[in-house]
């Protein structure tokens, strides 16, 4: 594996688990109200998308990080639609 795919791991690392607070706060109050529905509706065909590449590329930073992020994305997309 070469340094830069070390980077792009690092990366995905970063901006997956950025997600991660939000999961659990949506979880545990089961609120939405101040989230944005366009927002994450645009983020998540964006994250598919990427994964589709990702996957198309062969590139599995891009299929690792989009992977696990459109399902925290989806998580709370699938609580602003249910709760509002």
């Amino acid at each position: 594996m070469a340094l830069l795919d070390y980077a792009g791991y690092a990366a995905a690392l970063c901006t997956t688990s950025a997600y991660v607070p939000q999961v659990l706060k949506v979880w545990r109050t089961r609120t939405t109200k101040d989230i944005s529905l366009k927002m994450f509706l645009v983020l998540v065909t964006g994250l598919a998308l990427w994964l589709t590449y990702g996957v198309h590329k062969g590139e599995m930073p891009l299929i690792v990080a989009n992977s696990i992020t459109l399902c925290l994305a989806g998580t709370i997309l699938a609580f602003k639609l249910k709760h509002g």
